[in-house]
């Protein structure tokens, strides 16, 4: 039985009925048998009215004060996580955004881990500049980011030229054996250019790691799709060292609503139904009679 705080003033004045009689007669009665009570002694208040309740958005958000998060939510309480579901496409994304504080920290990395890329990325960067990510970056990813056959080698070399030659130099010894004079970088770039695949290799790997660096963030700032070339690992542990869960839940704005719908859907149903509450009264009730007739039903007969 859903047992839910009615207007009673607004019932009885649909239905033409005085307090007395409401009193003396219906006092033990739900809003369904006061109706039917009603329309049976030829009461066409009382036929429109029970119409209207299977029809009128607004009528049923007034008697049922729908406006009220508790009513929402005894009424929630009583349907499957699958009806519940229904209900979030609807919701403002702000209100979305509140559901993921009922997640714990280590809840809400795993599930940024399970992005699309591009999001993942889109929502470190509401946390961290450009500079700071690769700063944070383990030299690992680093390296795999540099080495990676979507990074185009002629766009390495290109951003290798403003690297200082002592630098350069340093490239080359590690892969030659052989003490290099530091020259004009453009020869020095040329040189790293003419090495096999794997001289190139450890070549970019040996870089001294502020070099490493200043190379990765003027590719990737060139070109901000590379960002998504570090392992979505690199970038929670990031988070994790570094922000606390308002941060994180603050920056998940950006998700698109149909990612943060599949992450509130993990929630139990009862913290599901919380997070749903918020839901505008009318679209509460206009699903309530197109999708859930059967517990609209079920809300009058109590």
């Amino acid at each position: 039985m859903i047992v839910l705080d009615t207007d009673l003033n607004t019932l009885l004045s649909k239905l033409n009925i005085s307090r007395t009689k409401m009193v003396e007669m219906y006092s033990m009665m739900t809003v369904d048998e006061i109706v039917e009570a009603e329309a049976a002694q030829g009461n066409q208040a009382a036929v429109q009215f029970a119409a209207e309740l299977f029809t009128n958005v607004d009528k049923l958000v007034e008697i049922f004060k729908l406006a009220d998060p508790n009513n929402k939510y005894i009424i929630l309480s009583t349907m499957t996580a699958d009806k519940l579901q229904k209900f979030l496409p609807l919701m403002e994304e702000e209100d979305l955004l509140q559901g993921f504080y009922f997640f714990t920290e280590d809840k809400l990395l795993a599930m940024l881990r399970e992005l699309p890329p591009e999001q993942l990325v889109n929502t470190v960067f509401q946390m961290f500049s450009e500079e700071e990510v690769i700063q944070l970056m383990p030299n690992d990813e680093l390296d795999k980011f540099l080495t990676s056959t979507d990074v185009e080698k002629e766009n390495v070399l290109k951003h290798l030229k403003s690297i200082p030659p002592e630098y350069l130099a340093q490239m080359i010894q590690s892969v030659t054996g052989q003490e290099v004079q530091s020259g004009d970088s453009i020869d020095l770039v040329n040189q790293i250019g003419e090495f096999n695949p794997l001289q190139y290799k450890d070549a970019l790997t040996s870089m001294q790691p502020t070099q490493k660096q200043q190379l990765t963030l003027s590719l990737a700032h060139e070109h901000p799709e590379l960002y998504q070339l570090f392992s979505p690992e690199a970038y929670t542990n990031m988070i994790h060292a570094q922000k606390q869960k308002p941060d994180i839940v603050k920056a998940m704005a950006v998700i698109e609503p149909e990612e943060k719908i599949k992450m509130l859907e993990e929630l139990p149903n009862d913290l599901l139904s919380v997070v749903i509450t918020q839901i505008d009264a009318r679209d509460f009730a206009d699903t309530l009679i197109n999708r859930f007739p059967e517990v609209l039903a079920e809300i009058i007969a109590s």
